[in-house]
């Protein structure tokens, strides 16, 4: 049996057995792609570009959109790769900086969509407060904490991971490198550290949850006693997507880290992940900004520039 001294590359689990599947997926992935790509794009362009949403919460908005763009890119290009030229193999240093890159901007993710539920309570339950607790050292210091939580948590695992004696071969059972499938390739009883990071993580995650379904309670209380349809409204159809998506994200990514082998099956491990990394990323920009009428405008305006500087471009 190889160990992991001597494994230079990773097997990738195939999209499809057939040729035209595999093309299949391609072009589904690469929409997929596209539309995260220009979605968060466009969101990021707008915030940078507009000053009226040079506030908090689209401050916070821009961070989100950046890690969703690093999210998404850092499992789909290698895997429409993969489809297009019929291969699986992916580098041990390929791999790994996969693992790092992808519970990187997952988890600062999950920690920013937390700061954004309590620039959220603040705004609605403390208005009076909100431009002391929320001014731009209060914003910067926590976009930086959720950033940095990222990082500190993708290094422990990826190093914690990577670590590990592998004796089972280098057959990855998922489209792209994930450390639940890296941990069925470690030589028995030797990934019990990597377990306890796990179960702390998600620990954690349910702990960010708690506080974020916590805030909207209060925000939802708040909003019952606003006299205006339109108001609870507009709250109401930005904070419940915003719960449906968080809870997606930390239910399926705490099934794919926790379920026991037992129950576990290519078909459903493949399923989970793409709920957890196709699904927020290319979701989140609907639900935060394109029924937002400010970032409306906002993306209206840069989508006119572009527009008319290409018209105006001189041809050569």
């Amino acid at each position: 049996m190889p160990n992991s001294s001597s494994i230079s590359e990773f097997v990738l689990l195939p999209l499809a057995d057939t040729r035209q599947l595999q093309l299949l997926h391609f072009w589904l992935l690469l929409g997929i792609y596209l539309a995260a790509l220009l979605g968060n794009g466009l969101i990021s362009t707008a915030v940078a570009c507009d000053q009226r949403l040079h506030t908090p919460m689209y401050f916070f908005l821009l961070n989100l959109a950046l890690l969703d763009l690093g999210c998404i890119s850092t499992t789909l290009p290698k895997a429409m790769a993969n489809a297009l030229w019929d291969t699986r193999a992916i580098s041990y240093a390929g791999c790994a900086a996969q693992i790092f890159f992808f519970l990187l901007f997952a988890s600062a993710e999950f920690s920013l969509l937390t700061i954004m539920s309590y620039d959220r309570y603040v705004a609605i339950c403390k208005p009076l407060h909100y431009g002391t607790l929320m001014d731009s050292r209060a914003c910067a210091t926590m976009a930086a904490a959720a950033w940095g939580a990222g990082v500190l948590n993708s290094l422990l695992h990826t190093a914690s991971t990577f670590s590990l004696p592998l004796c089972q071969g280098n057959v990855v059972n998922q489209f792209f490198c994930e450390i639940p499938q890296i941990l069925k390739l470690s030589c028995s009883g030797s990934y019990f550290r990597e377990v306890v990071l796990i179960i702390f993580s998600v620990s954690l995650g349910f702990g960010f949850f708690v506080f974020i379904v916590v805030s909207y309670v209060q925000i939802f209380t708040a909003v019952l006693r606003m006299p205006s349809d339109q108001g609870r409204h507009k709250a109401f159809s930005t904070c419940l997507p915003h719960l449906a998506v968080a809870s997606l994200f930390l239910s399926t990514a705490s099934f794919a880290y926790m379920k026991p082998s037992s129950v576990s099956s290519p078909s459903m491990d493949l399923m989970v992940a793409v709920l957890y990394s196709m699904v927020p990323p290319t979701m989140n920009p609907l639900i935060y900004s394109m029924r937002n009428q400010e970032v409306k405008d906002a993306v209206r305006k840069v989508r006119t520039k572009f527009v008319s500087r290409t018209l105006n471009c001189p041809s050569f």
